[in-house]
């Protein structure tokens, strides 16, 4: 036999070999990416950088933003301006972290270079801005609840820090953008529905319609997919419920704690959910088909 032929069935049978002892990959098994404390119950509002840093709020202690690196190393990164405490997390177009600070009112920028904290919005309307979305206009969507008297409100902060109250409703919580930004989810935990509106151009909405009800537990905040897919967190379940656009119940993902309060994709391709327990002060990963809504295809972006 020739010597390219021999190299040639040696290379397919190594390729054979591979191919039969390759495992497919796991997916939706939750496990530990920070220990259990490592957060305060208040750990919620997670979010991935272009570089695959995640943020999510009170880290060691109420307050603080911490980051947590691709490698899993986690420090407190900021420690927010005296009596605030944030919430809901976003990043918008050019790598700025939005903040919702529910004890002042406050919606707050951050630069993640010089992590330099400036004043988007200061609204005395609200009860407390909570989850946050974002748009491919920049444009802020909060979600901001009275838990006391169960019911909620709708905002939108453009990237001038405007704000304007889109709905009044009940226990608003989580909330979310559609990938063609066509949609906007918001989740009502006391009464437990999620809300879809149709989103316009200009940010308006409107054709309000019950997307989904449950008849247990309560739910938090709310991520979708590229395909559009929405993920909901389980409070008091433990679980995140995967949802098809047009509302089917795709499959229920079993948690290790059984309080999450929001969840995120990252990874280096977008496929790693990334959800704060509140019961466990921490944060439990699993990876999933489908990229999420706001990964861009590459981990590039530096930050502190």
């Amino acid at each position: 036999m020739k010597g390219k032929a021999k190299t040639g069935l040696l290379v397919a049978a190594l390729l054979i070999t591979i191919s039969a002892t390759a495992q497919p990959e796991v997916l939706h098994k939750s496990t530990l990416l920070t220990p259990v404390n490592s957060f305060t119950s208040g750990v919620e509002g997670p979010a991935v950088d272009s570089k695959g840093n995640l943020y999510a709020v009170n880290y060691e202690r109420q307050g603080t933003i911490g980051q947590v690196k691709p490698d899993g190393t986690a420090t407190v990164w900021l420690v927010l301006p005296e009596g605030s405490i944030a919430n809901g997390i976003r990043i918008n177009s050019k790598g700025q972290l939005v903040l919702a600070d529910y004890t002042k009112h406050n919606v707050w920028k951050v630069d993640p270079r010089t992590k330099k904290i400036s004043l988007l919005a200061h609204e005395p309307r609200m009860n407390q801005p909570n989850d946050l979305a974002i748009d491919n206009k920049d444009r802020i969507y909060a979600s901001d609840p009275n838990w006391k008297n169960g019911t909620g409100q709708l905002w939108r902060i453009d990237p001038n820090g405007t704000t304007h109250l889109l709905d009044t409703m009940g226990t608003t919580n989580g909330v979310e953008v559609s990938p063609d930004n066509k949609k906007l989810y918001v989740g009502e935990s006391l009464q437990r529905k999620i809300w879809v509106y149709d989103l316009a151009t200009d940010g308006s909405v409107k054709n309000k319609q019950l997307f989904y009800e449950f008849t247990d537990h309560g739910l938090d905040g709310m991520r979708c997919d590229q395909m559009g897919n929405l993920y909901v967190t389980r409070f008091g379940k433990g679980t995140i419920l995967l949802l098809a656009p047009d509302g089917t119940k795709l499959e229920e993902i079993t948690l290790m704690g059984k309080r999450p309060t929001n969840i995120a994709f990252g990874g280096p391709d977008g496929r790693t959910a990334y959800v704060t327990m509140q019961d466990q002060g921490n944060v439990e990963q699993f990876r999933v088909e489908f990229p999420g809504r706001e990964f861009k295809g590459g981990n590039k972006q530096t930050s502190k």
